[in-house]
Protein backbone atom coordinates (compact mmCIF):
# COMPACT_ATOMS: atom_id res chain seq x y z
CA UNK A 1 0.00 0.00 0.00
CA UNK A 2 1.35 3.41 -1.16
CA UNK A 3 1.76 6.05 1.96
CA UNK A 4 -0.01 9.25 0.67
CA UNK A 5 2.76 12.23 0.70
CA UNK A 6 1.07 14.07 3.65
CA UNK A 7 1.85 11.31 5.73
CA UNK A 8 4.89 11.38 4.62
CA UNK A 9 5.39 14.96 5.02
CA UNK A 10 3.97 14.98 8.68
CA UNK A 11 6.06 12.15 9.76
CA UNK A 12 9.27 13.99 8.31
CA UNK A 13 8.16 17.30 9.97
CA UNK A 14 8.44 14.91 13.15
CA UNK A 15 11.74 14.04 12.93
CA UNK A 16 13.25 17.56 11.46
CA UNK A 17 11.42 18.56 14.76
CA UNK A 18 13.09 16.38 17.33
CA UNK A 19 16.67 16.92 15.73
CA UNK A 20 16.38 20.95 15.76
CA UNK A 21 15.18 20.87 19.13
CA UNK A 22 17.58 18.46 20.87
CA UNK A 23 20.99 19.45 19.12
CA UNK A 24 21.30 22.30 20.94
CA UNK A 25 21.60 20.34 24.16
CA UNK A 26 24.01 17.20 22.88
CA UNK A 27 27.83 18.20 23.82
CA UNK A 28 30.74 17.12 22.11
CA UNK A 29 33.92 17.40 25.23
CA UNK A 30 31.22 20.33 26.73
CA UNK A 31 30.64 21.93 22.70
CA UNK A 32 27.93 22.64 20.90
CA UNK A 33 27.64 20.61 18.07
CA UNK A 34 26.54 24.04 16.41
CA UNK A 35 26.29 27.60 18.00
CA UNK A 36 27.21 30.63 16.51
CA UNK A 37 27.97 33.02 20.19
CA UNK A 38 27.73 36.66 19.23
CA UNK A 39 28.68 36.86 23.05
CA UNK A 40 31.85 35.10 23.95
CA UNK A 41 32.68 35.23 19.68
CA UNK A 42 32.69 31.48 18.96
CA UNK A 43 31.71 29.20 16.36
CA UNK A 44 30.82 25.46 17.81
CA UNK A 45 30.82 22.97 14.89
CA UNK A 46 30.85 19.16 15.34
CA UNK A 47 32.41 19.94 19.01
CA UNK A 48 35.10 22.31 18.08
CA UNK A 49 35.66 25.65 19.30
CA UNK A 50 36.48 28.18 16.71
CA UNK A 51 37.51 31.44 17.79
CA UNK A 52 36.41 34.77 16.33
CA UNK A 53 40.23 34.80 14.54
CA UNK A 54 39.47 31.54 13.03
CA UNK A 55 35.95 32.00 11.29
CA UNK A 56 37.50 31.08 8.28
CA UNK A 57 34.60 27.91 8.44
CA UNK A 58 32.20 30.51 8.09
CA UNK A 59 32.21 31.32 4.27
CA UNK A 60 32.47 27.59 3.52
CA UNK A 61 29.38 26.73 5.38
CA UNK A 62 27.61 29.77 4.03
CA UNK A 63 28.79 28.25 0.00
CA UNK A 64 27.96 24.63 0.92
CA UNK A 65 24.49 25.87 1.91
CA UNK A 66 24.00 27.84 -1.04
CA UNK A 67 24.97 25.66 -3.73
CA UNK A 68 23.42 22.48 -1.80
CA UNK A 69 20.30 24.34 -1.92
CA UNK A 70 20.94 24.91 -5.69
CA UNK A 71 21.90 21.29 -6.55
CA UNK A 72 18.45 19.81 -4.51
CA UNK A 73 16.54 22.50 -5.94
CA UNK A 74 17.70 21.19 -9.32
CA UNK A 75 17.14 17.70 -8.70
CA UNK A 76 13.49 17.81 -7.09
CA UNK A 77 12.41 21.42 -7.84
CA UNK A 78 10.69 23.48 -4.62
CA UNK A 79 11.02 20.51 -2.31
CA UNK A 80 12.78 22.21 0.39
CA UNK A 81 9.53 24.40 0.81
CA UNK A 82 7.18 22.29 1.30
CA UNK A 83 9.26 19.23 3.28
CA UNK A 84 11.75 21.79 5.03
CA UNK A 85 10.66 25.37 5.27
CA UNK A 86 9.76 26.57 8.46
CA UNK A 87 6.99 28.80 7.33
CA UNK A 88 5.26 25.55 5.69
CA UNK A 89 5.83 23.65 9.12
CA UNK A 90 4.11 25.98 11.09
CA UNK A 91 1.34 26.42 8.89
CA UNK A 92 0.50 22.81 8.91
CA UNK A 93 0.72 22.93 12.62
CA UNK A 94 -1.75 26.21 12.82
CA UNK A 95 -4.00 25.39 10.17
CA UNK A 96 -4.60 21.79 9.64
CA UNK A 97 -3.77 20.99 13.48
CA UNK A 98 -4.94 23.84 15.38
CA UNK A 99 -7.43 25.01 13.53
CA UNK A 100 -8.99 22.31 11.44
CA UNK A 101 -8.31 19.23 13.69
CA UNK A 102 -8.75 20.68 17.10
CA UNK A 103 -11.06 23.56 17.36
CA UNK A 104 -13.09 22.73 13.71
CA UNK A 105 -12.51 26.11 12.38
CA UNK A 106 -11.86 24.37 9.17
CA UNK A 107 -14.44 22.00 7.71
CA UNK A 108 -11.43 19.45 6.55
CA UNK A 109 -7.90 19.33 5.73
CA UNK A 110 -8.68 18.59 2.35
CA UNK A 111 -10.55 21.71 1.39
CA UNK A 112 -8.07 24.39 2.10
CA UNK A 113 -10.30 27.27 0.42
CA UNK A 114 -13.18 26.66 2.38
CA UNK A 115 -13.13 29.00 5.90
CA UNK A 116 -16.06 28.64 8.19
CA UNK A 117 -18.37 31.99 8.80
CA UNK A 118 -17.18 34.21 11.32
CA UNK A 119 -19.16 33.98 14.02
CA UNK A 120 -19.32 34.94 17.54
CA UNK A 121 -18.35 31.37 18.19
CA UNK A 122 -15.58 31.12 15.82
CA UNK A 123 -14.06 34.18 16.44
CA UNK A 124 -13.78 33.43 20.54
CA UNK A 125 -12.12 29.53 18.30
CA UNK A 126 -9.87 31.69 16.41
CA UNK A 127 -8.74 33.79 19.68
CA UNK A 128 -7.85 30.61 21.38
CA UNK A 129 -6.11 29.23 18.13
CA UNK A 130 -3.83 32.55 17.90
CA UNK A 131 -3.13 31.55 21.69
CA UNK A 132 -2.14 28.23 21.73
CA UNK A 133 -0.34 28.70 18.27
CA UNK A 134 1.73 31.65 21.10
CA UNK A 135 2.89 29.27 22.96
CA UNK A 136 4.80 27.10 19.81
CA UNK A 137 5.82 29.96 18.17
CA UNK A 138 7.54 31.41 21.89
CA UNK A 139 8.78 27.47 22.41
CA UNK A 140 9.89 27.58 18.68
CA UNK A 141 11.59 31.47 19.14
CA UNK A 142 13.83 30.08 22.10
CA UNK A 143 15.01 27.21 19.98
CA UNK A 144 15.97 29.65 17.13
CA UNK A 145 18.03 31.16 19.80
CA UNK A 146 19.73 27.96 21.68
CA UNK A 147 21.94 28.26 18.53
CA UNK A 148 23.03 31.75 19.46
CA UNK A 149 22.74 31.44 23.09
CA UNK A 150 23.39 27.89 24.81
CA UNK A 151 20.46 26.73 26.66
CA UNK A 152 22.10 26.56 30.18
CA UNK A 153 23.22 30.38 29.76
CA UNK A 154 19.68 31.40 27.91
CA UNK A 155 17.40 29.83 30.68
CA UNK A 156 20.82 31.49 33.44
CA UNK A 157 19.46 34.90 31.61
CA UNK A 158 15.83 34.26 32.45
CA UNK A 159 16.51 33.72 35.71
CA UNK A 160 17.18 37.70 35.85
CA UNK A 161 15.42 39.23 32.76
CA UNK A 162 16.02 42.57 33.92
CA UNK A 163 20.07 42.45 33.33
CA UNK A 164 19.70 40.49 29.67
CA UNK A 165 16.85 43.30 28.35
CA UNK A 166 17.99 42.55 24.74
CA UNK A 167 18.00 38.65 24.66
CA UNK A 168 14.16 39.09 25.86
CA UNK A 169 13.33 41.49 22.99
CA UNK A 170 14.69 39.14 20.47
CA UNK A 171 13.07 36.06 21.76
CA UNK A 172 10.18 38.43 21.99
CA UNK A 173 10.16 39.98 18.53
CA UNK A 174 11.31 36.49 16.59
CA UNK A 175 7.87 34.82 18.22
CA UNK A 176 5.73 37.97 17.48
CA UNK A 177 6.58 37.87 13.45
CA UNK A 178 6.29 34.11 13.43
CA UNK A 179 2.71 34.56 15.02
CA UNK A 180 2.14 37.75 12.92
CA UNK A 181 3.18 35.47 9.47
CA UNK A 182 1.15 31.95 10.22
CA UNK A 183 -1.31 33.66 11.33
CA UNK A 184 -2.01 36.63 9.02
CA UNK A 185 0.48 36.26 6.01
CA UNK A 186 -0.01 32.86 5.69
CA UNK A 187 0.83 31.24 2.24
CA UNK A 188 1.53 34.83 1.12
CA UNK A 189 4.90 34.89 2.23
CA UNK A 190 5.36 31.81 -0.31
CA UNK A 191 4.39 33.68 -2.73
CA UNK A 192 5.33 37.75 -2.80
CA UNK A 193 7.90 37.78 0.20
CA UNK A 194 10.44 34.59 -0.11
CA UNK A 195 12.98 35.32 -2.60
CA UNK A 196 13.60 31.48 -3.22
CA UNK A 197 10.26 31.62 -5.17
CA UNK A 198 11.93 33.95 -7.84
CA UNK A 199 14.85 32.13 -7.75
CA UNK A 200 13.91 28.28 -8.62
CA UNK A 201 12.87 29.27 -12.14
CA UNK A 202 16.19 29.61 -13.19
CA UNK A 203 17.62 26.59 -11.48
CA UNK A 204 14.99 24.45 -12.86
CA UNK A 205 15.34 22.35 -16.28
CA UNK A 206 13.40 19.46 -18.49
CA UNK A 207 14.84 16.96 -15.56
CA UNK A 208 14.10 18.46 -12.36
CA UNK A 209 11.48 16.62 -10.11
CA UNK A 210 8.51 18.40 -9.84
CA UNK A 211 4.90 18.68 -9.32
CA UNK A 212 3.24 17.89 -12.78
CA UNK A 213 -0.02 17.60 -14.22
CA UNK A 214 0.19 14.72 -17.16
CA UNK A 215 -1.42 16.76 -20.40
CA UNK A 216 -0.83 13.27 -22.36
CA UNK A 217 -3.56 11.60 -20.21
CA UNK A 218 -5.81 14.28 -18.51
CA UNK A 219 -5.73 16.53 -21.70
CA UNK A 220 -5.70 20.47 -21.40
CA UNK A 221 -8.31 21.69 -19.29
CA UNK A 222 -7.02 25.23 -19.92
CA UNK A 223 -6.93 27.52 -23.00
CA UNK A 224 -3.42 27.87 -24.09
CA UNK A 225 -4.00 31.56 -25.49
CA UNK A 226 -6.39 32.94 -23.06
CA UNK A 227 -5.28 31.29 -19.88
CA UNK A 228 -8.89 30.43 -18.95
CA UNK A 229 -10.73 26.87 -18.31
CA UNK A 230 -12.32 25.60 -21.57
CA UNK A 231 -15.79 25.11 -21.48
CA UNK A 232 -16.51 20.84 -21.30
CA UNK A 233 -17.67 20.54 -24.92
CA UNK A 234 -14.58 22.03 -26.21
CA UNK A 235 -12.27 19.28 -23.91
CA UNK A 236 -11.71 15.87 -25.97
CA UNK A 237 -14.04 13.08 -24.83
CA UNK A 238 -10.80 10.39 -24.36
CA UNK A 239 -9.46 13.19 -21.74
CA UNK A 240 -9.07 11.35 -18.12
CA UNK A 241 -9.42 14.65 -15.80
CA UNK A 242 -12.86 14.57 -14.95
CA UNK A 243 -12.41 17.94 -13.81
CA UNK A 244 -13.60 17.39 -9.83
CA UNK A 245 -11.09 20.34 -8.42
CA UNK A 246 -9.53 18.22 -5.56
CA UNK A 247 -6.28 18.92 -6.74
CA UNK A 248 -7.26 22.88 -6.25
CA UNK A 249 -9.46 22.38 -2.95
CA UNK A 250 -6.86 21.30 -1.55
CA UNK A 251 -3.78 23.64 -2.51
CA UNK A 252 -2.27 25.77 0.17
CA UNK A 253 -1.20 28.35 -2.26
CA UNK A 254 -4.73 28.51 -4.16
CA UNK A 255 -3.48 27.42 -7.55
CA UNK A 256 -4.72 25.15 -10.16
CA UNK A 257 -1.51 22.50 -10.84
CA UNK A 258 -3.19 21.63 -14.27
CA UNK A 259 -1.98 25.24 -15.54
CA UNK A 260 1.97 24.05 -15.64
CA UNK A 261 4.37 24.95 -13.22
CA UNK A 262 3.62 28.01 -11.31
CA UNK A 263 5.95 29.90 -9.14
CA UNK A 264 3.48 29.83 -6.25
CA UNK A 265 4.00 25.83 -6.17
CA UNK A 266 5.80 24.89 -3.19
CA UNK A 267 6.32 21.00 -3.51
CA UNK A 268 3.81 20.00 -0.85
CA UNK A 269 2.35 17.01 -3.10
CA UNK A 270 -0.86 17.65 -1.58
CA UNK A 271 -2.66 17.41 -5.41
CA UNK A 272 -0.96 14.58 -5.89
CA UNK A 273 -2.59 12.72 -2.90
CA UNK A 274 -5.87 14.36 -3.96
CA UNK A 275 -5.63 12.76 -7.85
CA UNK A 276 -4.51 10.12 -6.35
CA UNK A 277 -7.50 9.25 -4.14
CA UNK A 278 -9.90 10.03 -6.80
CA UNK A 279 -7.77 8.71 -9.88
CA UNK A 280 -8.18 5.14 -7.70
CA UNK A 281 -11.67 4.92 -8.18
CA UNK A 282 -11.55 4.47 -12.16
CA UNK A 283 -8.37 2.01 -11.28
CA UNK A 284 -5.91 4.44 -13.16
CA UNK A 285 -2.56 6.19 -12.33
CA UNK A 286 -2.79 9.62 -10.55
CA UNK A 287 -2.76 12.71 -13.52
CA UNK A 288 -0.53 14.72 -11.04
CA UNK A 289 3.07 13.34 -10.26
CA UNK A 290 6.23 14.29 -8.69
CA UNK A 291 8.07 13.76 -12.10
CA UNK A 292 10.06 15.83 -14.75
CA UNK A 293 9.08 16.97 -17.98
CA UNK A 294 11.22 14.66 -20.07
CA UNK A 295 10.01 11.37 -18.06
CA UNK A 296 6.38 12.29 -18.38
CA UNK A 297 7.11 13.37 -21.86
CA UNK A 298 9.25 10.11 -22.93
CA UNK A 299 7.77 7.99 -20.28
CA UNK A 300 11.11 7.38 -19.31
CA UNK A 301 12.93 7.25 -15.52
CA UNK A 302 14.17 10.79 -14.49
CA UNK A 303 17.93 11.92 -15.13
CA UNK A 304 19.42 12.55 -11.91
CA UNK A 305 22.98 12.63 -13.02
CA UNK A 306 23.41 15.34 -15.82
CA UNK A 307 26.10 18.34 -16.53
CA UNK A 308 24.35 20.94 -13.42
CA UNK A 309 23.92 18.20 -11.05
CA UNK A 310 27.86 16.58 -11.48
CA UNK A 311 28.91 20.57 -11.50
CA UNK A 312 27.41 21.17 -8.16
CA UNK A 313 28.82 18.10 -6.98
CA UNK A 314 32.04 18.67 -7.66
CA UNK A 315 31.98 22.42 -6.27
CA UNK A 316 30.53 20.82 -3.05
CA UNK A 317 33.49 18.04 -3.10
CA UNK A 318 35.81 21.07 -3.45
CA UNK A 319 34.54 23.29 -0.79
CA UNK A 320 34.94 20.17 1.39
CA UNK A 321 38.18 19.70 0.82
CA UNK A 322 39.22 23.17 1.13
CA UNK A 323 37.19 23.37 4.85
CA UNK A 324 38.42 19.82 5.83
CA UNK A 325 41.82 21.34 5.22
CA UNK A 326 41.67 24.34 6.80
CA UNK A 327 40.18 22.90 9.73
CA UNK A 328 43.19 20.25 10.13
CA UNK A 329 45.17 23.72 10.82
CA UNK A 330 42.99 25.04 13.51
CA UNK A 331 44.89 25.32 17.39
CA UNK A 332 44.11 25.62 20.57
CA UNK A 333 46.54 28.80 20.53
CA UNK A 334 46.26 32.05 19.17
CA UNK A 335 48.67 34.81 18.79
CA UNK A 336 49.38 37.98 17.23
CA UNK A 337 52.50 39.94 17.01
CA UNK A 338 52.40 43.59 16.99
CA UNK A 339 55.93 45.81 16.53
CA UNK A 340 56.53 48.69 19.08
CA UNK A 341 56.73 52.03 17.35
CA UNK A 342 60.07 52.43 18.49
CA UNK A 343 62.82 50.52 15.93
CA UNK A 344 65.10 49.38 18.57
CA UNK A 345 66.94 51.08 21.76
CA UNK A 346 71.07 50.71 22.06
CA UNK A 347 72.40 49.69 25.27
CA UNK A 348 75.75 50.82 26.64
CA UNK A 349 76.91 47.05 26.56
CA UNK A 350 76.66 47.04 22.81
CA UNK A 351 73.12 45.41 23.11
CA UNK A 352 70.34 46.15 20.74
CA UNK A 353 66.76 45.77 22.03
CA UNK A 354 63.44 45.25 20.12
CA UNK A 355 60.25 45.84 21.38
CA UNK A 356 57.19 43.54 20.95
CA UNK A 357 53.23 43.49 22.16
CA UNK A 358 52.34 39.26 22.12
CA UNK A 359 48.44 39.16 22.31
CA UNK A 360 48.07 35.66 23.88
CA UNK A 361 44.35 34.34 23.56
CA UNK A 362 43.32 31.04 25.33
CA UNK A 363 39.91 29.83 23.37
CA UNK A 364 39.67 26.34 25.36
CA UNK A 365 37.41 26.23 28.43
CA UNK A 366 40.39 25.61 30.47
CA UNK A 367 43.62 27.97 32.12
CA UNK A 368 46.64 27.23 30.03
CA UNK A 369 50.49 28.49 30.50
CA UNK A 370 52.04 29.57 27.20
CA UNK A 371 55.79 30.31 26.52
CA UNK A 372 57.37 30.60 23.30
CA UNK A 373 61.07 30.33 22.09
CA UNK A 374 63.06 32.28 19.29
CA UNK A 375 64.80 30.43 16.08
CA UNK A 376 67.88 32.45 16.34
CA UNK A 377 71.13 31.42 18.46
CA UNK A 378 72.21 35.57 18.75
CA UNK A 379 68.61 36.38 19.97
CA UNK A 380 67.42 35.98 23.32
CA UNK A 381 64.11 36.68 25.58
CA UNK A 382 64.78 39.26 28.15
CA UNK A 383 61.31 39.94 28.75
CA UNK A 384 58.98 37.97 30.02
CA UNK A 385 61.19 35.36 31.91
CA UNK A 386 58.60 33.18 32.82
CA UNK A 387 55.51 31.57 31.47
CA UNK A 388 52.47 33.14 30.38
CA UNK A 389 48.85 32.29 32.14
CA UNK A 390 45.74 32.98 30.51
CA UNK A 391 42.70 32.45 31.69
CA UNK A 392 39.85 30.19 29.81
CA UNK A 393 37.91 32.31 27.11
CA UNK A 394 40.49 35.75 28.14
CA UNK A 395 43.18 37.25 26.23
CA UNK A 396 45.95 38.41 27.60
CA UNK A 397 48.85 40.98 26.17
CA UNK A 398 52.38 40.73 26.83
CA UNK A 399 55.19 43.74 26.67
CA UNK A 400 58.58 41.27 25.48
CA UNK A 401 61.64 42.84 24.62
CA UNK A 402 64.42 40.62 22.46
CA UNK A 403 67.94 41.74 22.53
CA UNK A 404 70.61 40.74 20.29
CA UNK A 405 74.73 41.64 20.65
CA UNK A 406 77.45 41.72 18.46
CA UNK A 407 75.12 40.38 15.68
CA UNK A 408 77.10 39.54 12.46
CA UNK A 409 75.08 41.02 9.50
CA UNK A 410 76.13 41.45 6.27
CA UNK A 411 76.38 44.88 4.19
CA UNK A 412 75.50 47.05 7.58
CA UNK A 413 75.53 50.11 5.96
CA UNK A 414 71.88 50.31 6.55
CA UNK A 415 69.67 49.17 9.53
CA UNK A 416 69.45 45.53 8.97
CA UNK A 417 65.67 43.56 8.68
CA UNK A 418 66.30 40.28 10.44
CA UNK A 419 63.72 37.64 9.90
CA UNK A 420 63.07 35.38 12.61
CA UNK A 421 61.11 32.79 13.48
CA UNK A 422 58.92 32.40 16.91
CA UNK A 423 57.79 29.87 18.40
CA UNK A 424 54.61 29.34 20.37
CA UNK A 425 53.41 26.38 22.32
CA UNK A 426 51.51 25.19 26.03
CA UNK A 427 53.32 24.63 28.48
CA UNK A 428 51.78 21.40 29.54
CA UNK A 429 51.60 19.99 25.75
CA UNK A 430 54.31 21.29 23.80
CA UNK A 431 53.01 19.31 21.15
CA UNK A 432 50.35 22.11 20.56
CA UNK A 433 52.65 24.90 19.16
CA UNK A 434 52.69 27.56 16.52
CA UNK A 435 55.13 29.18 14.28
CA UNK A 436 54.62 32.91 13.71
CA UNK A 437 57.07 34.93 11.78
CA UNK A 438 58.32 38.66 12.67
CA UNK A 439 61.58 40.63 12.18
CA UNK A 440 63.97 42.20 14.26
CA UNK A 441 66.11 45.47 13.25
CA UNK A 442 69.80 45.47 13.72
CA UNK A 443 71.36 48.92 13.50
CA UNK A 444 73.57 49.95 10.78
CA UNK A 445 77.31 50.06 12.01
CA UNK A 446 78.04 53.06 11.55
CA UNK A 447 74.96 54.31 13.66
CA UNK A 448 75.61 51.37 16.50
CA UNK A 449 79.47 52.88 16.80
CA UNK A 450 78.43 56.91 17.37
CA UNK A 451 75.78 55.78 19.94
CA UNK A 452 77.81 53.85 21.84
CA UNK A 453 80.38 56.50 21.90
CA UNK A 454 77.49 58.95 22.89
CA UNK A 455 76.99 56.97 25.73
CA UNK A 456 80.86 56.67 27.38
CA UNK A 457 81.28 58.44 30.12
Amino acid sequence: MKIAYRKKRYFFYILLSLLLTSLPFITINNNQIFLLSFIHKELHFMGVVFNIQEFFLIPFLLIGLFVGIFFITSLYGRIWCGWGCPQTIFRVIYRDLIETKILGLRKSISNKQLKNPLTIKNTLKKIVAIILFSFVAFLASATFLFYFVPPKEFFSYLANPFDHMVLLIFWFCIALFMIIDIVWITENFCIYICPYARVQSVLYDNDTKIVIYDTNRGGLVYDSNSNLLMPPKKRDVNNECINCHQCVKVCPTHIDIRKGMQLECINCLECVDACTDVMKKFNQPTLVNWSSFNAITTKSKINYLRAKTIGYIAVLLITLCIALLMFSQKTPLLVNIDRNTQLYEIRKSGAVDNFYTFLFENPSKSESLFSFSINHKDIEVIKPKGDIKVKPHSKIKEAVILRAKNLEVQNNKDDALIPIEIIFYKVDNPKISIKKESIFIYPKKEKLQKTLESKKP
